[in-house]
Parts: C-alpha cells; structure tokens; sequence
C-alpha cells in the first residue's frame, strides 16, 4: 500500500497545476495522531482564511486511508520519497505560501529544500528528550533540520530549554499540546450512538480503546469472571487475524459489525430487551454500579471492528483503559479518554509520553503492571465513590486547563501576516 499510493505521484500532483492557481497551505503529518494534533489549527486557517488551497501529505497508509477523503482539506496525497529531487519537484509543483509539519516529522531535503525557496515552515506541538538524536554526539543531520524551520512551538517548557542549545531562542515558544484543543472539540459534540448504547445499557461500562495482544491478555480475566460489566474495546488492529485471536480471550463476545448488520434487520430495541437486558441508554455521567453477581449468558465484550470512532466511545465507559502501555511504543492518547472525565488505565510504558505522566501525577490516571493490579484498580473504582469521583474530577480539570494551543500558533501566523503577505 506504501508504494502502491506513491506510484506516479509526483506526475499527478503537478497535473494539478497548482503553482497557477490559489495559494496553498501545505500541512504534512505522520499518521492518523499527528493529523488530529495538525486539525485544529488546520480549520481555524480555513475558517480565517478562505482563499489558500489546503493540501496534506501523510507519511504512513494508515494516516493517507483514514484522511483521503476529510472535507477540510482540498488535496491529501501521500508524501513523496525523501530526496533532493523529489523535494524540488514537489515543493515546485505546489508552491506553498505557508508549511505546518507536525510533532515528529523531519525529512532532510524536504526541510532544506523550504529553507532555501525562504518558504514560512512551522513545527507545531514539538516534543524533545534528551535521548533524542538532536542532543547526541552522532545527531548533526538532526540538529541541522531543526535550523530549517522558521519557528517551532514546542509542548514543554523542558523541550523549550533543550531546543534553546540548537536554535534561537526567539524562534522557538511554548505552544502546548493542539490534541488538547481537539480532544475537547470531540467530546464537546456528544454524536449518539445508539448501538453503543443499547449494549451499555445500565451495567457498569469499561472501555479499552487502542488495545494490543498485550493488553487485552490483562483485561480478559477480568471480563470473563465479570459478566455483569460491559466491555466495549477498539483494538489497534482490526484485521481478521487480530480479530479471532481477540475472540479468543473474551469468551463472550460480540463483534460491532455484526449489531449493526443485525439492526439493518431487526429493532435493536427488540433484540436487546431479549438478548443484553435493559434497553436504557447509559448515563455516562452517573456513577457506575457496583457490579454485582449475574448469570446472563449475554455477551459483556463488544469488539469494535472498525476504525474512526474511538474517540467517541470513550464516553460511555465509567472507567478507561487506553492501550500501548505494555509495549516499545509506549501508552497512546490518552487525552481522548481523560477529557470526558473518567479515570484512565494504562500499561507502564509511559515515558515517552508528558500528558500520560503528568496525568498519573495529578490523579487521574493508574499505572497497572499486571492483570491481577488491572483487576484491583477496577474494583477500587467500583467500590469507592469518593475516589472515583475524585479521579473523574483530576482527568477533566487537567484537560481543561492545557486548552489554547491551537490560538497561540494562530496568534503568531497572524501577527507575522502568513496568510496575507
């Protein structure tokens, strides 16, 4: 699929004609989470500015599959393989008035290449670590890059100061984190999904969204010997392999393609008064019940099968599990979860992560390193209100409190007039 998207596609873009045409605003992302971090300030430029074309690039098929056909821009494509030639067609074939490239995106001759058309080129949501090959004694290309970016708003004021031995200090200022701006645009549009909830019903409700292998072999025992709460899980992977195995651990389980197709031919009204109990739709606000014993036969795991709606599932769990933490890669977002106010589980592998970290700080999440600490942290959510309702109030509050991002970095491209000059 990587090479399949790029065949021709230099041809195809310069077909467009573009450098005759409107000015365009390139935004380049790796995947489907940079995309999210690069969106909000994507579509306050387009709502401010109605005249530049929108084009994005994406690194990885994921992110190009998920975004090829999003409203807001006018051209997604995927980006051309690295090199100098390639740069130079490329950046010539679109002309770009303005670049935002997101987070972690460094690609060599196409930084050089902007650098040396004197082309506006901003990192936004930028995260540094000592450990990164800007700060080593072999990180010369690394740091060269970073030269080639005419300011970079970085998340922390730790990654401020590293980044202040390498680039000048006025090229570089605390932005925070978009994700923050996004995350609350999600939550704030409370879309209802009725299949979602008619499976809910009023059981007490675990989502895990971004599950791997690894994760899901610490919530099975705990699903299995609670038939009483529903778990809804988004695994990372829905390929059917990923999808048996899955199966596999959850005893019963039920796939959210098949609810749907069901309901194409029968009220889920019906289906769900005989085969998952109460109809009721979940409140997802309310203090969970305590889980009781029960000796339904009904499926409690709902394994969501396709891709896109994670971030609005969330909102339905009491608790959150937010998978990642049990692999190299580490935790994912788990701002999507922690913005509706619920208490975040996670894997130990949190380092690479700030908002993971300073989420465990303040309250609202849980480190858990093994099934049987998975299992304790769940029924001490079930059973204590008091701290439960204390770490609903710690995840929503420290959402809450980073917002802004998204206008700080449109403040700046106002201010140096790259949308008008």
């Amino acid at each position: 699929m990587w090479l399949e998207g790029r065949k021709n596609i230099l041809d195809r873009i310069q077909a467009l004609g573009l450098h005759n045409h409107a000015p365009v605003i390139w935004m380049h992302c790796a995947s489907i989470g940079e995309f999210e971090q690069g969106r909000p300030v994507l579509e306050k430029i387009r709502a401010q500015s109605t005249g530049p074309k929108i084009l994005i690039t994406f690194f990885s098929p994921t992110g190009y599959e998920m975004n090829k056909n999003y409203e807001g821009a006018d051209y997604t494509f995927y980006l051309p393989p690295d090199s100098k030639t390639n740069a130079n067609l490329f950046i010539s074939a679109i002309t770009p008035k303005l670049v935002l490239w997101v987070k972690h995106e460094y690609w060599f001759f196409y930084l050089t290449e902007l650098k040396r058309q004197n082309i506006p080129t901003i990192l936004i949501s930028a995260n540094f670590r000592p450990d990164q090959p800007f700060f080593r004694w072999y990180g010369s290309l690394y740091r060269s890059m970073l030269l080639c970016f005419t300011h970079i708003f970085v998340q922390t004021e730790e990654s401020k100061e590293l980044v202040h031995a390498l680039v000048d200090p006025k090229r570089v200022s605390v932005g925070g984190d978009t994700r923050f701006d996004r995350v609350m645009e999600i939550s704030e549009q409370l879309k209802s999904m009725p299949i979602i909830e008619q499976f809910c019903g009023l059981h007490p409700v675990i989502v895990a969204g971004s599950t791997r292998e690894e994760d899901e072999e610490e919530l099975s025992h705990y699903a299995n010997a609670h038939p009483e709460i529903r778990f809804v899980i988004a695994p990372c992977s829905v390929d059917e392999e990923t999808l048996m195995d899955t199966e596999k651990l959850f005893r019963k389980s039920v796939r959210y393609s098949n609810l749907i197709q069901q309901s194409d031919t029968q009220s889920y009204t019906e289906r769900s008064n005989t085969h998952f109990g109460s109809s009721s739709t979940i409140d997802p606000a309310a203090r969970p019940a305590k889980p009781g014993i029960s000796q339904t036969l009904a499926p409690n795991v709902l394994l969501v099968d396709i891709m896109g709606i994670l971030s609005a599932l969330y909102r339905y769990g009491h608790i959150t599990y937010v998978g990642g933490g049990f692999g190299d890669g580490g935790v994912h977002n788990v701002l999507e979860a922690a913005v509706y106010g619920r208490p975040v589980i996670m894997g130990p592998v949190i380092d690479k992560y700030v908002e993971a970290m300073e989420l465990v700080e303040i309250g609202g999440a849980i480190v858990i390193n093994s099934a049987l600490e998975a299992e304790a942290a769940f029924n001490r959510l079930f059973e204590n209100s008091e701290e439960y309702q204390e770490r609903c109030k710690a995840s929503k509050n420290y959402v809450y409190s980073k917002k802004g991002a998204t206008d700080r970095i449109m403040l700046f491209i106002q201010e140096k007039r790259l949308l008008t000059n």
